[in-house]
């Protein structure tokens, strides 16, 4: 069996949640049978966001430093469970020489995989901006729906609510947001922020949602099970 490695402290919540969504898919049946999984929670990477929008310090030695870190102390893959992060992707895998689960090419050929060829995303600014989802879902040829610019700013003020364990965001104004995405035809919506599973909990928000989160899960269980 193999070890997972994750990269995690963006955010710690987050962490947490791809850590339990991994025992969850594992399946099982004793304490035996989970997975070796290493975290290195580095709460000290610089914010994604902030960098990517020109305004904050670069988050690649942090990056870089978490999974090499990993690999020496047994990690046989990395997994990173932060949407906004895959924009270092190409700079972690290289530092490395294990492999790096893409989260975003995963949560593309599940989708993929489904048949569905629209999509909307929710993600932050930082996400957005770099296009990391509209390269790769291009390639496997899914339309991706975006948010208004006033939309988007009351799902980054969602986003950091939690970082920062806030509650007092607006309800109303998010589930307007998925309204909205209804009415254009947008069956399927990414939680495209790997704190958005933990909000849309917080909120008990019912709908169909794709958690890129759950995918990596799942990935990591196959891959550490079956190499």
């Amino acid at each position: 069996m193999k070890t997972v490695g994750i990269i995690g402290g963006m955010g710690t919540l987050a962490t947490i949640d791809l850590f339990n969504k991994i025992a969850i898919e594992t399946n099982a049946k004793s304490d035996s049978e989970h997975l070796h999984i290493l975290i290195d929670n580095n709460a000290q990477i610089p914010d994604r966001t902030k960098f990517i929008l020109g305004d904050g310090e670069n988050p690649t030695y942090e990056l870089e430093k978490s999974a090499m870190n990993l690999e020496k102390i047994g990690a046989d893959f990395l997994a990173i469970p932060c949407n906004t992060a895959h924009y270092f992707y190409n700079n972690i895998d290289r530092a490395v020489g294990i492999e790096v689960v893409n989260m975003i090419e995963e949560t593309a050929k599940n989708i993929k995989k489904d048949n569905i060829n629209k999509v909307g995303l929710l993600a932050t600014s930082g996400t957005i901006k770099s296009g990391i989802y509209d390269r790769i879902f291009k390639d496997y040829d899914i339309e991706i729906v975006k948010l208004s610019d006033n939309e988007q700013s009351i799902i980054m003020d969602f986003i950091y609510s939690i970082k920062e364990g806030r509650s007092d965001f607006e309800r109303d104004k998010i589930v307007k947001i998925f309204d909205n995405f209804n009415d254009l035809d947008v069956s399927k919506v990414i939680l495209g922020c790997t704190e958005l599973p933990v909000g849309i909990d917080m909120l008990d928000i019912n709908g169909d949602f794709i958690d890129p989160t759950n995918i990596l899960a799942r990935v990591c269980v196959e891959k550490a099970k079956y190499g």
